[in-house]
C-alpha cells in the first residue's frame, strides 16, 4: 500500500509558504493515491533534538555499552529510520534560514545516519534508496545564477550530500522571493515572487497527474 511521509519544518505556522507547497504537494498525492496512508511530522512545532555530549555517541558504540541517554537517542534514530523505511514517498518542506537549512533539519538528517539501519557500514550501501523523495523548499531571497547572492543558498547543495550515504537522492521544487509581500523593500520584486510560487505549484501539481494519451 502506498504510503506518505509528509515533514514540515517551518516556525512561520500558517505564513509558511514551505508549509502551504508541502500541504499542496500531500493532497496531490492523496489524490492519486486514495488508498495510500500518511504519516505526518512537524519538526517545528516538535523538534528533534540535536546530538549532544550525553546522547550523540549513540551510533558509534555497542548497544551493551549505550548510556541511557544514549539508549533513548537511538530509539528516536530507528523511529525516524523506520518512518523514511515505510514510505513509499517522502515530502520534506524547507524553508530556507539565514542561508542554510533550519537546525532542526539537520538534526533529522544526523538521526537518519545509522549504520545497519540506513547504510550497510562495511560497504557503505545505502539502505534507504528506492523511494521518491521531494524537497518543497522556499527561499525569502533570490539566489539563482547571476543574482548577487547566488551560491548563497546552502541548503538545496547540502542536502543531497548529508542523506548521500543513505541512498535517499531528493528531488527539489523550490519557490523564491518568498518575503516580497512582507518586505517593503523588495516590493518591486513581488510580480517574480508570484511568478515563482505560480511555478512550483504547477510543478506540484503535475506530479502524479494521470498521463495524458
Amino acid at each position: 500500500m502506498p504510503h506518505l511521509l509528509h515533514i514540515d519544518s517551518s516556525i512561520t505556522g500558517d505564513r509558511s509558504v514551505s508549509r502551504a507547497l508541502s500541504a499542496r504537494a500531500a493532497a496531490a498525492w492523496r489524490a492519486a493515491h486514495p488508498g495510500g496512508t500518511v504519516t505526518y511530522r512537524d519538526l517545528g512545532a516538535n523538534p528533534v533534538p540535536h546530538f549532544d555530549s550525553a546522547s550523540g555517541l549513540a551510533r558509534m558504540v555497542a548497544a551493551d555499552e549505550r548510556t541511557p541517554e544514549q539508549n533513548e537517542s537511538w530509539k528516536l534514530t530507528e523511529e525516524l529510520i523506520a518512518e523514511v523505511r515505510d514510505a513509499s514517498t517522502v515530502l520534506l518542506g524547507l524553508p530556507l534560514y539565514n542561508y542554510g537549512a533550519p537546525s532542526v533539519i539537520k538534526s533529522w538528517v544526523d538521526h537518519l545516519i545509522a549504520p545497519g539501519l540506513s547504510f550497510d557500514p562495511t560497504t557503505g550501501t545505502g539502505l534507504l534508496d528506492g523511494r521518491e523523495f521531494l524537497v518543497l523548499a522556499t527561499r525569502g531571497g533570490g539566489y539563482a545564477e547571476g543574482t548577487p547572492r547566488f551560491g548563497w543558498d546552502h541548503a538545496e547543495p547540502w542536502l543531497p550530500h548529508g542523506l548521500a550515504i543513505t541512498g535517499l537522492e531528493p528531488r527539489f521544487i523550490a519557490a523564491e522571493l518568498t518575503l516580497a509581500d512582507s518586505n517593503p523593500a523588495m516590493a518591486d520584486l513581488r510580480d517574480l515572487a508570484a511568478e515563482s510560487r505560480a511555478a512550483a505549484e504547477r510543478e506540484i501539481d503535475e506530479l502524479w497527474a494521470p498521463v495524458k494519451a
